[in-house]
């Protein structure tokens, strides 16, 4: 398993080995003291979500409030998605920039995204399922909402004939007017990485 850090702080990509015999493949998909040595971070499931979306579905941005914030480990189990993450944290350094990642159940790559990160994908097979691990519970009323649309931001999204959006989506605010609401998380001083393997860090409170 190889685990790399992306060009926005928070954000890992996860590489599995994949073992590949006569009845098919197998692979780790997630093995939490590996990637809490390479994130600095802990990373406990408190619970599993998965989405089924057809083609041209764009689901995002969404995020939790923080605090509690919430941590999420993305990937595509059926079909292929393009995986887009945005950091709307106020006061960082890579404020407003986004990342385009493919994920699709032929490579088996994750996504670990931390907290205070929006994030969204669009379903580019004829149907997509996601899991997403994440590790707080849904809180009712804490979630953020940005559109996905807002020109502004001009996020990567794949070329898509019909896209479909949930009416929340569709009308949610812009970066610009959810900053202006002060709703946004704020950026803090990265977490210390590299813990050897095997060791878990102590919780951050």
């Amino acid at each position: 398993m190889k685990i790399e850090e992306l060009g926005i702080q928070g954000v890992h990509l996860v590489r599995p080995q994949v073992f590949d015999d006569p009845r098919g493949a197998f692979l780790e998909l997630f093995v939490g003291h590996r990637l809490s040595a390479q994130t600095g971070r802990p990373m406990d499931v408190a619970q599993v979500n998965c989405s089924v979306s057809r083609h041209g579905t764009i689901r995002g941005i969404h995020l939790t409030a923080t605090p509690p914030g919430e941590a999420k480990y993305v990937t595509c189990v059926s079909g292929s998605i393009i995986d887009v993450v945005v950091d709307v944290r106020t006061g960082s350094p890579t404020y407003g920039a986004s990342l385009a990642i493919p994920l699709d159940d032929t490579q088996h790559h994750a996504l670990y995204i931390a907290e205070g990160l929006g994030h969204g994908f669009a379903a580019v097979s004829d149907t997509a399922v996601v899991t997403y691990l994440c590790d707080n519970t849904y809180t009712p009323g804490q979630t953020i909402s940005i559109n996905p649309l807002d020109p502004q931001l001009a996020l990567p999204w794949p070329d898509l004939d019909d896209i479909v959006l949930s009416d929340k989506d569709r009308t949610a605010p812009t970066l610009a007017q959810a900053e202006a609401l002060g709703i946004l998380p704020h950026y803090t001083t990265p977490h210390t990485p590299a813990h050897p393997a095997g060791q878990r860090p102590a919780p951050h409170k």
